[in-house]
């Protein structure tokens, strides 16, 4: 009864205003059309990490449209997110909801917020449709749009950017954006066609550390995929059926992969004094050294080739749920590919992506190899 009670005002509120907005129709990235009032003034973000995105579009106010979000980013991020919040303390006070997945988005909640649309990331779709949380959006004349940087970024970043311009009246700045993502890949992809060089075998262990089990790791997309843009090959491919999985210590063991790239983060809210590697922006990089190295103390890595060649590195896991892939994939194609790439430099890229397109300062600590000097 609270819902439809909810359901009932929002109606009413929204037979009583006038829209000056033009309604287009958008194409997410399931195939799903959804007519939606452009340029949103409200958004409700149904992951708070898709603000990556967003601020890519709008560096001076990436939250002005945002009435309500997950409350991930603090936690799966909490450098990043003091960063932020640093620069738009309202962000501390915008309204937060749970996960679709674990049942604790509150949809009450959402329609009372009125939006003019809700984001949601691809994964939650099974999730919001078993719940039936499209159904009550709809009902209420809340359009639902999907976008995805963690499924399948490497086949929808671009629509995914894409759809934010639409939806923000930031379409030329959507493009701009696009274009210097896909210059910095094809530098990349164009150099390695041409060299042809031998592959290393790669090990990439997402979220390296966060528990004692191992080993979780990437299919034939996400970070399965960067690697091979980077020029690599990804051991877990032929394993792992989709994005994400698992495989057994004894199956690292047996590939005895050349490069271990590790994915890091602070993640002491979610899984306090494990082994993770605290990197992202700002990181205490001697402390992330010294967990890098714990990292190899393990059974299953203590005598691979990559631990033996001192081919370890870990980078930000966050990479894998935003639109900044091209700057990993120029750091994996170093180590991967050292002389080939001894003019790359991503922490330049990366420092250039947040002078013209974010809203925030850039600061090292992304990523970490076992020789660096710290």
């Amino acid at each position: 009864m609270k819902i439809f009670g909810a359901i009932a005002a929002v109606a009413f509120m929204v037979a009583g205003t006038v829209h000056a907005a033009e309604t287009i129709k958008i194409t997410d990235v399931t195939g799903r059309q959804i007519n939606v009032k452009v340029p949103a003034e409200k958004l409700i973000l149904g992951e708070g990490r898709l603000i990556y995105g967003l601020a890519t579009l709008d560096s001076a106010d990436p939250f002005k449209r945002v009435v309500g979000w997950r409350d991930d980013l603090k936690k799966a991020d909490p450098q990043g997110y003091g960063l932020y919040a640093a620069k738009y303390p309202a962000i501390d006070s915008l309204p937060t909801f749970g996960g679709i997945k674990d049942g604790t988005f509150d949809i009450e909640q959402a329609i009372s917020l009125n939006p003019d649309v809700v984001v949601m990331n691809l994964e939650s779709k099974g999730a919001t449709e078993d719940a039936s949380l499209d159904k009550k959006l709809a009902a209420v004349g809340i359009p639902l749009i999907y976008i995805d940087f963690r499924e399948s970024p490497m086949k929808n970043t671009e629509t995914s950017m894409r759809i934010l311009g639409q939806l923000t009246g930031l379409q030329a700045r959507a493009e701009e954006f696009i274009k210097f993502r896909a210059d910095h890949i094809k530098l990349i992809t164009d150099r390695l066609a041409k060299a042809d060089p031998k592959k290393p075998d790669v090990f990439i262990e997402r979220a390296a550390g966060y528990s004692d089990e191992c080993c979780m790791s990437f299919g034939n997309e996400n970070f399965g995929k960067m690697v091979e843009f980077a020029g690599g090959k990804n051991i877990a491919a032929d394993i792992i059926p989709g994005t994400f999985g698992t495989i057994n210590p004894e199956q690292v063991v047996a590939s005895d992969p050349d490069q271990f790239v590790g994915t890091g983060g602070d993640w002491e809210a979610y899984a306090p004094g494990m082994g993770w590697v605290p990197v992202g922006p700002g990181a205490d990089m001697k402390e992330a050294k010294r967990k890098l190295i714990g990292l190899t103390e393990r059974p299953a890595f203590q005598d691979i080739k990559a631990t033996k060649n001192h081919n370890i590195h870990v980078v930000w896991h966050q990479f894998y749920n935003s639109p900044y892939q091209f700057v990993v994939i120029e750091q994996m194609a170093k180590w991967f590919h050292p002389d080939l790439f001894a003019d790359i430099d991503p922490e330049s890229s990366f420092r250039e992506l947040h002078e013209r397109f974010l809203p925030i300062d850039y600061q090292p600590g992304y990523f970490i190899s076992i020789d660096d000097q710290n």
